[in-house]
């Protein structure tokens, strides 16, 4: 008589990736706590520049967490009630939430069906629908880890005199088929280290990116209570700052991010082959189509890189009969 045995495989095992890199974290744990100096200071400073070289910016300001980071860039570019920021409509809540949150109004435009990032010709409607005036800026998401069609997003933002917020929360080191990086291509950048990103701290986390020195400026205060130097307030910002223990930790683990995107590739190009194996094709191909109800992410253009913070695939009833119960 066979026994049925449970297997249960974590979407993502934090604790086997950090067996690999323990004798690396607890020796700068240690010594931001012997330091004391827990906000600010030189490990979050490293981080920022690290950052920045690694995302292909020319800066980087550290901040509390992803949604945050949305935040106060929505501060820095003067975005608030009235205003409207176009985003895509599949995506985590954070980025519509942020947009709330400093008292702007989400414009929610559709999805391209084939990369699930924001369609270009739906942004360029969104300005000829109403509340077009209101448009401030766009927010593209590089959704699952692949790079939207900045290129275009671009351009509509160039012809209608609005800001780009590149969503990069899950994309860092993600590219595109000009090599530039998530991060560096819009108005500003904005990531998260949440635990479970491809560079994850030990907590809540998040950066922002830009090449406006001035815009740089304006986040490193907006997350500081507006506040440059100490003490003088030149506006009122947030109490957004990224600590020094997630800074300590996040530089370290940046060492081995690229070995880790790699390894996610790799485990991708192991997906693609065995469900092809099986019947499935690519999310070029619609549903409707027929053949094996799956489909899987489209590979990446010729150049660019895709980190795959997920695989993601779209399954289709391979039995309509049940809707009909």
């Amino acid at each position: 008589m066979a026994i049925a045995t449970e297997i249960t495989v974590p979407l993502l095992d934090l604790k086997a990736q950090y067996a690999t890199i323990r004798d690396e974290i607890e020796p700068v744990i240690r010594e931001v706590v012997e330091s004391q100096w827990f906000i600010g200071g030189p490990q979050v400073s490293g981080l920022e520049e690290e950052c920045a070289e690694y995302c292909g910016a020319s800066h980087a300001v550290g901040c509390a967490s992803g949604s945050d980071a949305i935040v106060i860039a929505m501060d820095a570019l003067g975005i608030g009630r009235g205003d409207a920021v176009v985003v895509p409509t599949y995506t985590f809540f954070a980025t519509a939430g942020s947009v709330h949150r400093v008292g702007a109004r989400p414009i929610f435009v559709d999805i391209d069906p084939v990369t699930y990032n924001i369609d270009p010709a739906s942004v360029r409607a969104a300005f000829a629908g109403p509340g077009a005036d209101s448009i401030k800026a766009i927010m593209p998401v590089h959704l699952f880890g692949q790079i939207a069609d900045m290129d275009e997003i671009n351009a509509i933002a160039a012809e209608h005199g609005v800001a780009v917020v590149e969503d990069a929360a899950q994309s860092i080191g993600s590219s595109d088929a000009r090599g530039r990086r998530a991060g560096s291509i819009g108005t500003i950048g904005t990531f998260s280290f949440f635990p479970s990103k491809n560079l994850g701290g030990f907590g809540d986390g998040g950066m922002c990116s830009t090449n406006d020195e001035q815009l740089a400026a304006a986040l490193g205060r907006l997350r500081n209570h507006g506040m440059e130097p100490k003490y003088y307030h030149k506006e009122v910002g947030r109490n957004a700052r990224l600590d020094a223990l997630q800074a300590a930790v996040l530089r370290v683990k940046l060492r081995h991010l690229d070995n880790w995107s790699e390894a996610r590739r790799a485990n991708a190009r192991f997906y693609d082959q065995a469900f092809a194996a099986a019947g499935a094709r690519t999310s070029s191909t619609p549903l409707d189509e027929g053949g094996f109800p799956l489909r899987t992410p489209e590979p990446a253009v010729e150049g660019a890189r895709h980190i795959y913070n997920q695989y993601v695939v779209r399954v289709g009833l391979i039995y309509p009969s049940l809707l009909r119960r």
